[in-house]
């Protein structure tokens, strides 16, 4: 059905503060960021009328900066291309530079904001993983002030946050590197030391929306593995950390038998579907192949 646009109304707040206030007025409205999802979903008729709050002038929520503790907070408004840009994240947080580059085409980057990636609630959405495997938090304002949350639990189910009417993502707060946080880069390791892996299967590399996507770090030392985080998206109703087998794996060596017991913990972790993009089946031996190939990556082999 093709959209009556006098059925929507759009406000432009000149910072946070008129933006929070706007929101605690009108408790039905929704932030509109970038608006590279909801444009697409107004195109497609979907979108609900109603009023909408335009961010583009908060520059509060904008940038990438030292955070508390040695960590960086990341603005809510910052796009894939200034994540995909910026040297510190690519020093201390490779994956997330990873997933902004896979992310839609070079556009859609330039206007799409990580707080509308999450917002947006979809569990193909390209950074959650990524936001899992390094303990992010959220912090989230209202007119009545901030709190801030784990991100991990903040997607409750299939479009449900942990989100109040009045309230928006103002920032993405990621700890300090330490651990597996360590890496030094994608695919840095050579069976010993910390590797980082983000991977996304798509129907193509352009501009696809993931069947499966997986980032992962992980720290080999004396031969087994120290420390390991993997988080897989697409694959449940919400991205999700594979705890169970990041459990399977520590203490092990990286030797067949620990990669097939690996193997056989995801499949029993994840629930992905039929839809239009793919089916349950691929989807769980895609999941499978890409831990496999993380961890053989881990192990200083290179992919068959």
């Amino acid at each position: 059905m093709i959209p009556r646009l006098e059925d929507y109304a759009l406000t432009v707040p000149a910072s946070l503060g008129e933006a929070l206030d706007d929101l605690a007025r009108h408790p039905d409205a929704r932030p509109f960021a970038g608006g590279t999802d909801l444009m697409v979903v107004l195109e497609a008729g979907h979108l609900p009328p109603g009023r909408y709050v335009s961010l583009q002038h908060c520059r509060e929520l904008q940038g990438i900066a030292d955070g508390s503790n040695g960590g960086v907070a990341i603005g809510a408004l910052t796009t894939y291309t200034q994540i995909r840009d910026s040297v510190r994240l690519a020093r201390d947080y490779p994956l997330l530079g990873a997933a902004a580059r896979e992310t839609g085409g070079i556009a859609t980057q330039n206007r799409g904001t990580i707080g509308g990636n999450i917002a947006n609630a979809s569990p193909a959405a390209d950074t959650p993983p990524v936001l899992l495997v390094y303990d992010a938090e959220l912090e989230i304002a209202s007119a009545s002030g901030s709190r801030r949350v784990p991100y991990a639990g903040f997607h409750r189910g299939y479009k449900q946050m942990d989100l109040a009417p009045g309230e928006l993502i103002a920032r993405i707060h990621l700890p300090p590197r330490i651990g597996t946080h360590a890496a030094s880069g994608l695919f840095s390791g050579a069976g010993e030391g910390s590797v980082s892996y983000y991977r996304k299967v798509g129907t193509r590399r352009a501009q696809a929306i993931s069947k499966v996507c997986f980032a992962g770090t992980i720290r080999v030392e004396a031969g087994a593995v120290q420390e390991v985080r993997i988080a897989l998206g697409s694959v449940a109703p919400t991205a999700i950390r594979a705890v169970r087998t990041e459990d399977e794996l520590r203490g092990q060596p990286l030797d067949m038998d620990a990669v097939a017991a690996a193997e056989r913990t995801l499949l029993s972790e994840i629930a992905p579907i039929d839809d239009l993009r793919s089916t349950a089946r691929y989807r769980a031996r895609v999941a499978a192949n890409l831990l496999r190939e993380f961890l053989g990556r881990a192990a200083g082999q290179e992919p068959g």
